[in-house]
């Protein structure tokens, strides 16, 4: 392929968090790799870089030796962070000064995976759109109500760059290849990747709710739609009902009929799941993890997530989702906590049985 290279390569730092995502980073690098390859000339360089200057660890326990620490790089450069498991705390104030300076000088910086939580910390994401991985949404948004946060696979918006993860770095390079030298370039890059569905920004992140419940039904995907874009003020099964055309006898059974649970335990599941990731990727108390996530007050969200998760909220921050052991309740005891509390005018009898 005939490509005119550039006078200077355009160069990118890889900035290795501690346990980063190795899908992710090497989703990034490849790309850049093939472009050069078929492109018979340096189109791309890039270096690797971490705080302490001399290797990294991955998510998997892999280690990888880095080309420097946190230097000063050009206007010129392309900063990535790439992140990984527990980013807030292997976002260390240094990192957060270099970003922010490097950013001044004038260098686009992004984050892939959860990097885009560095960048965001940065504060170089305020009033801009980004995305981060759908499990770390939740907590995100938490954090940063600034930021314009979105469900796409990834987003450029500036000189501000984000992904969702995993292979949503193909995605974001290959569209910086087209921008920089071509379709044609990008697709040939593609095809060397045996990546035969290029998304674009448009793209979201997560399957479409009929796949991933395995059911395609339009009202019941209607209702769960409206149970996820409502957790913090849960609305009843009777308004749900109403809301898609049926009684709240009829969604009662089209619960049972296709995911084996009523309703109200579907939500429960729901709630609790945004909980357990607020309680492990922020700071947020209890009560306020509690309150975000639609329960009245924290003694009957401990009881309903004990019920659940066979651990208390407290426990569950404290030990990284170990089991409590002793503090695991029985069926009968779930079955009281149901009995015991109400919440948004029904009846919790969603707990596990």
């Amino acid at each position: 392929m005939k490509i005119t290279p550039p006078s200077k390569p355009r160069r990118f730092i890889f900035l290795l968090l501690d346990r980063f995502t190795m899908m992710a980073f090497t989703s990034a690098i490849e790309p850049l790799r093939l472009a050069n390859q078929v492109a018979g000339a340096k189109l791309y360089d890039w270096r690797l870089a971490s705080e302490a200057g001399d290797e990294a660890t991955c998510s998997n326990g892999v280690r990888v030796r880095v080309d420097m620490g946190l230097d000063e790089v050009t206007r010129d450069d392309t900063v990535l962070v790439c992140g990984g498991i527990d980013v807030v705390e292997a976002t260390s104030k240094p990192i957060l000064n270099w970003l922010r300076r490097e950013a001044r000088r004038g260098a686009a910086v992004g984050g892939l995976c959860t990097g885009a939580w560095a960048v965001a910390k940065a504060g170089l994401l305020d009033g801009k759109r980004a995305t981060i991985h759908w499990e770390n949404q939740d907590a995100f948004l938490e954090d940063f109500e600034e930021v314009l946060l979105t469900k796409s696979v990834f987003v450029i918006d500036g000189n501000r760059l984000t992904t969702a993860g995993g292979m949503a770095s193909i995605d974001l390079m290959l569209r910086l290849i087209a921008r920089d030298h071509g379709e044609a370039l990008a697709n040939t890059v593609a095809d060397q990747l045996i990546y035969n569905s290029i998304r674009t920004d448009q793209d979201s992140q997560r399957l479409s709710i009929p796949t991933r419940i395995g059911v395609r039904h339009p009202k019941l995907s209607q209702v769960i739609g409206r149970m996820e874009a409502n957790i913090e003020e849960p609305i009843s099964p009777s308004r749900l009902a109403e809301e898609v055309g049926m009684s709240t006898r009829q969604l009662e059974r089209l619960f049972r009929r296709y995911l084996n649970r009523s309703p109200k335990r579907y939500y429960m599941e729901i709630r609790l799941q945004k909980a357990r990731n607020l309680l492990m990727q922020t700071e947020m108390s209890v009560i306020n993890v509690a309150l975000a996530c639609g329960f009245a007050s924290p003694s009957h969200f401990s009881k309903c997530y004990r019920a659940h998760y066979q651990t208390t909220p407290y426990r569950e921050r404290g030990t990284s989702g170990a089991a409590a052991g002793s503090d695991a309740v029985s069926a009968g005891e779930a079955l009281d906590a149901m009995a015991e509390g109400f919440e948004i005018g029904f009846p919790l009898d969603d707990l596990p049985e």
